[in-house]
């Protein structure tokens, strides 16, 4: 069995790639991040296939905030469609290619010409449900949604129709994509990992009681809720961490929180460590997460965690044993699992523990590399996969 990878940037697709190579399954993975960023990702370099000629200035451009925003979304969009073109040109035999949503439009077309299983691989909800979902929270907040480029829905619909199967880190994924009409059969849930060999405790907690959040600072995190728990749950001493970066709308919410804060940017995954190892509780209130890999780096911690149901990382927590799993735009509750954990010691060290153990017992990102062959696996044998008929004709079934 041979797997080439694609991804934009890295996120979870080199830990894929990385699994895929220990087993003699990877083919090559294609990216838009330079080799200078991809050195540490245990891959071999002969395998990785960089296209960083859009993707990386759009990154930096980015990153010091010079891409104004409708040039912004022009160019995010001419990376995605420029790395998909390169990966249709370019690639290499396999049995199956498994591509990061948003990217894929043109290597589906490609796989499918040759006998090759396409794979689209989504870490977020359905692009419709998560377009509706954030336009309803700006709403709530007061602040415009301009929403999700049309041009990009379009292309993303466009692949879950082309793929063969689409894979999905969680049920709240899962059940987005059952919602908006895909039949259940072509989804599998394969859970992300975590590298227990990096998040585990390091220190004890702090002596104040620290309230931590780590993901992008804005509206689909749920940045204002963690501000209102915050303002009702009034625990004395309390010390609000934020890690992480600016969104549009960050100095918005920001300017309305109305509780101190100490903001700290982005950490180093060794000060991100201890960030979970001294917090008294970690909380994701994300009004649309499709895992959210911080819940399981900072159970693996021994954090206990305070996530909304709309995060899929909320698969992994069961309620008031290893943390707790919260209504999505629900202040109020997260203001009582707040002052429980800071109240009842007994209570967070059971948790503590229980987060702990919940994480090693769903294993790294091993046990992801084994969930993923075995999906691939199963949508390269499938006896009925779709190939093209002749030119101008219909589709036929490799069972015909």
């Amino acid at each position: 069995m041979r797997i080439t990878v694609s991804t934009i940037a890295r996120f979870h697709s080199f830990d894929l790639a990385a699994q895929l190579q220990a087993r003699g399954h990877l083919a090559a993975v294609f990216t838009g991040y330079p080799r200078g960023k991809l050195r540490e990702t245990g891959v071999d370099p002969a395998l990785i296939r960089s296209f960083p000629w859009v993707q990386t200035p759009y990154m930096a451009l980015l990153r010091y905030g010079l891409l104004p925003s409708p040039a912004e979304r022009e160019m995010a969009l001419l990376a995605h469609r420029t790395l998909d073109g390169h990966v249709a040109r370019t690639l290499p035999d396999c049995d199956l290619v498994s591509v990061l949503s948003g990217s894929g439009v043109a290597t589906g077309k490609a796989a499918r010409r040759r006998g090759i299983a396409y794979v689209c691989d989504r870490g977020s909800t359905h692009i419709r449900f998560q377009d509706r979902l954030l336009a309803e929270e700006f709403e709530r907040v007061g602040l415009p949604w301009h929403g999700i480029d049309r041009r990009v829905i379009e292309r993303e619909l466009e692949e879950y129709e082309l793929a063969d199967r689409i894979t999905v880190p969680s049920g709240v994924v899962r059940d987005s994509f059952v919602t908006e009409g895909v039949a259940p059969g072509k989804l599998a849930v394969v859970p992300y990992g975590v590298d227990l060999g990096v998040f585990r405790r390091v220190a004890p907690r702090a002596p104040e009681f620290r309230i931590l959040f780590v993901g992008g600072l804005s509206v689909r995190k749920g940045l204002h809720d963690l501000f209102a728990a915050v303002r009702l749950a009034g625990i004395p001493g309390a010390r609000l961490v934020l890690v992480g970066g600016k969104t549009p709308e960050t100095d918005h919410l920001l300017a309305r929180a109305g509780v101190p804060f100490d903001w700290r940017g982005a950490l180093s995954w060794s000060d991100l460590v201890h960030e979970f190892s001294a917090a008294g509780a970690f909380v994701l209130p994300s009004i649309e997460d499709g895992f959210g890999l911080v819940v399981s780096q900072a159970m693996a911690c021994g954090c206990p965690v305070i996530v909304s149901r709309n995060v899929g990382g909320a698969d992994l927590v069961q309620e008031g044993v290893n943390g707790f799993v919260v209504p999505a735009r629900s202040p109020e509750t997260i203001a009582d699992r707040l002052l429980r954990l800071y109240r009842d010691s007994e209570l967070w060290h059971g948790l503590s523990a229980a987060a702990v153990d919940r994480v090693r017992h769903i294993g790294g990102w091993r046990d992801y590399g084994d969930r993923s062959c075995a999906v691939f696996r199963e949508t390269i044998e499938t006896p009925c996969r779709r190939f093209p008929g002749p030119a101008g004709g219909a589709e036929r079934c490799e069972a015909e």
